[in-house]
């Protein structure tokens, strides 16, 4: 198993994981609710049930995205935590 990570390399993957769960959590709680309630209202609709839909759908896209923000500002973080840049 010649694939070693080098020194500090298994501690940027856990900086990734918990920056990408803070950022989702936060953006669930106070970002996603509002964007998809405003992304609703610029829309008219002709069954209750879409609204339900498109609604979910933002919030779980917006949900994702910031996941995926997350984790790639812990992964940036992370990469100090490598010793002579070989994290990449």
């Amino acid at each position: 198993m010649g694939d070693k990570l080098p020194v500090g390399g298994e501690m940027r993957y856990v900086v990734a994981m918990l920056f990408a769960i803070a950022v989702a959590a936060l953006a669930m709680l106070f970002v996603s609710g509002p964007i998809a309630s405003w992304t609703v209202a610029k829309f008219a609709f002709d069954n209750p049930d879409q609204v339900g839909d498109m609604h979910t759908g933002v919030f779980m896209a917006v949900n994702f995205l910031m996941l995926v923000a997350g984790w790639l500002i812990g992964w940036a973080l992370g990469g100090t935590l490598v010793k002579d840049g070989d994290g990449a």
